[in-house]
């Protein structure tokens, strides 16, 4: 078996697609809980536009703007001058959904790479914060052998195995649950 991002490479943009909005799901949890501690961004909004592509990998034909959908998503992200850990975090969210928008709406050959680096990025960011280590190489290790990177790698893992085989109705729901993870963001953050 080749290695991981050439398994997602070789996807069919469709399954990308899925893989994608998988990721996102575990990232929205993130934003959430930016816009619940600032009183800012709109998650219902990223939901919606999170669910028009879930109802899009369902329905082939299903006619949704996605020009429109990345429209109102720019508007979603945190304001430039917010340079918190919290709107970095919403802002890895917005950034995710929209590389997948931007399949939707024609070429984007390198988005699944982004997402895929996007949510171990953010880990990796949250890593760094709470552990604090100043030597690079042993902040390098520790990230490696974090239990969130673990936890991070192996649902990544989980999500392309999941979408190399079949794609029907049942496997969409069945990966959309693996997604949203109990609520529980890629960070192990949730708002419960």
């Amino acid at each position: 078996m080749s290695g991981f991002y050439p398994r997602l490479q070789q996807l069919d943009p469709r399954r990308q697609q899925a893989f994608m909005a998988a990721l996102c799901e575990r990232l929205l949890p993130n934003y959430r809980l930016y816009a619940e501690t600032t009183g800012r961004g709109d998650p219902h909004g990223l939901r919606v536009i999170l669910d028009l592509v879930w109802e899009r990998l369902a329905v082939r034909d299903a006619k949704i703007d996605f020009e429109r959908q990345a429209e109102k998503l720019a508007e979603l992200e945190p304001p430039a001058e917010d340079n918190s850990f919290g709107a970095r975090r919403a802002l890895e969210a917005v950034v995710a959904l929209s590389a997948l928008l931007d399949t939707l709406r024609g070429e984007a050959p390198e988005a699944v790479l982004e997402v895929s680096r996007v949510s171990k990025g953010g880990v990796r960011a949250y890593i760094e914060l709470t552990e604090g280590e100043e030597d690079a190489g042993r902040l390098a290790v520790l990230v490696r052998d974090h239990p969130l990177m673990a936890d991070e790698n192996d649902f990544q893992d989980a999500v392309l195995e999941a979408v190399e085989g079949r794609l029907d109705r049942d496997a969409l729901k069945a990966l959309r649950r693996l997604g949203r993870n109990d609520g529980v963001s890629n960070l192990g953050l949730s708002l419960d």
